[in-house]
């Protein structure tokens, strides 16, 4: 065989670093890309924010800006600003005013006993004064959040107990999880007690650990150190100022047949506690007004915010979308750096400013190419779903990443990307790129109805039922059918549970 050389051209797709940190920018969320930012503030020297104009917070990033020269010596104009000049004439006479300013305030004797704060006041009062009206200063001293341990042992230290009750109490207290109830049993707590401290606890008695939660019991929030529902609400009952009507009735009802209230099994229970369907529907709705979970009352969980990527509204007549410049800061490079670097310098220093100018660059670049992507995307999604912001959930349309993908020439994973964990600030409220997706039913017309908008079309059926007759997953089906829709009952019910919405026999109320 004789060997012989051949020329041949062909493509392939490398991934370059500065491609890998595209890719990974883009998929990164508002508070990820926050902290990638400032960590590249952080290391880069080159790279600094762009603060001296409030031209710079209005949408003009939204728009393609064409390439830079490659001249390394020279800042492109897509990434610098105009600066302001500062005077510092007068820095060279500041000090001396100053430190005579400073002398004459401090007198020359002090006394033995006097300390420094009594003689010379610093400006830390009057600071925290100005600050009083700041809320950023309520912020910043806003004290750790009290729990329900420490609301209820604040209550126990003003309550009068002997030594041994206030030992028992605590471990009760300890006992008690954040809804309010006790997941300890007080038969257990006494042999635990016994055993560990048979000196004080070996005559103990079942009755006095009782007695002992009865009084933590009445404590703040009403219902808590309850060990079980019907418990809790009997406590609640209980600490009412007035008695209210069908007391004894609604105590009996929590204490002894919960569980058929909680299986909406109102014959059995008119039956049980003789009464009519009128009174029983004043005993539901006074149960109504008790809390089932007291602790959440003490330890409220906290609310978590969204940072909006995109802004979405109406101007004269058209819907817009525009990035949120707030969501990351406007970068440039640094100018002072910049002219630092030299041309034919091959020296370390030379070379370690042209590295980290070339690494500010490819991340600006990697920045605007995220955020022209996610305009692109954020602009087809509206286009395409103006309905649903005009007429709500209902005329949601169906569409997969698929359909996207071909409206801006990408790939399919770019578009999952983009969509992932970035949210979109609509009129109709925040949603998740990703809610706007969905699948497709069948119409009887050959069309196809949004999975989105089914889900809306069920719940707006069963908001509009009959309570004391609610519908069934059969019958929303036949519903659905009769306009139009073929949806099978199973899809019905997977649509229905995964909206929180509980089955018919659940749904059953008293007229």
């Amino acid at each position: 065989m004789k060997q012989s050389l051949q020329l041949k051209m062909g493509q392939h797709l490398t991934m370059t670093p500065q491609l890998q940190q595209a890719i990974r920018l883009l998929q990164l969320s508002t508070l990820d890309l926050q902290q990638e930012i400032q960590s590249a503030l952080d290391s880069n020297p080159m790279l600094e924010t762009n603060e001296d104009s409030e031209d710079n917070a209005a949408p003009q990033d939204n728009s393609t800006q064409s390439e830079q020269p490659s001249n390394s010596d020279q800042t492109p104009s897509e990434y610098t600003a105009q600066t302001t000049q500062e005077s510092t004439q007068s820095d060279d006479q500041e000090p001396d005013s100053f430190d005579d300013k400073w002398n004459d305030d401090i007198p020359s004797e002090l006394s033995t006993d006097s300390s420094w704060d009594d003689t010379y006041q610093t400006s830390s009062n009057t600071s925290s004064t100005s600050n009083r009206d700041d809320d950023s200063f309520f912020e910043s001293n806003d004290s750790a959040e009290e729990s329900l341990q420490d609301h209820l042992l604040w209550q126990l230290n003003l309550t009068r107990m002997s030594a041994d009750d206030r030992l028992v109490a605590e471990a009760i207290i300890d006992a008690i999880d954040n809804e309010g109830y006790l997941r300890l049993n007080i038969e257990e707590l006494l042999e635990d007690f016994k055993r560990q401290e048979p000196e004080r606890f070996q005559e103990a008695e079942l009755e006095e650990f009782e007695a002992v939660l009865h009084r933590v019991q009445q404590f703040d929030p009403p219902g808590v150190a309850a060990r079980d529902l019907g418990e809790c609400l009997c406590i609640q009952l209980k600490q009412l100022p007035e008695p209210p009507p069908l007391l004894a009735q609604t105590l009996n009802l929590c204490q002894h047949y919960i569980h058929l209230l909680g299986n909406h099994d109102y014959k059995q229970l008119m039956r049980k506690l003789r009464i009519k369907e009128p009174q029983l529907q004043a005993i539901i709705e006074l149960i109504q007004t008790l809390n089932p979970q007291p602790g959440a009352m003490i330890s409220p969980s906290k609310a978590e915010y969204v940072i909006p990527d995109v802004f979405v509204e109406k101007l004269k007549g058209v819907w817009t979308v525009r990035l949120n410049s707030e969501a990351s800061p406007n970068l440039r490079i640094n100018t002072q750096y910049a002219d630092l670097i030299r041309r034919a310098d091959s020296s370390a220093d030379n070379t370690y400013l042209k590295n980290h100018l070339q690494e500010a660059r490819w991340f600006i670049k990697s920045l605007l190419s995220r955020n022209e992507t996610l305009l692109k995307v954020s602009s087809q999604i509206i286009e395409r779903q103006v309905d649903f912001l005009e007429h709500g959930e209902e005329a949601m349309k169906p569409m997969v990443l698929h359909d996207i993908a071909e409206a801006v020439e990408m790939h399919e994973s770019t578009i999952s990307r983009v969509t992932t964990q970035k949210f979109m600030h609509t009129p109709r409220g925040i949603f998740e790129l990703k809610y706007f997706f969905s699948s497709h039913v069948n119409t009887s017309d050959g069309g196809a109805a949004s999975s989105t908008a089914i889900r809306a079309v069920i719940k707006k059926l069963i908001a509009a039922e009959n309570p004391a007759k609610p519908l069934s997953d059969s019958k929303i089906a036949q519903l659905l059918d009769e306009e139009g829709i073929q949806v099978a009952r199973r899809t019905i019910a997977k649509y229905r549970e995964a909206m929180g919405i509980a089955p018919s026999n659940e749904r059953k109320r008293l007229v």
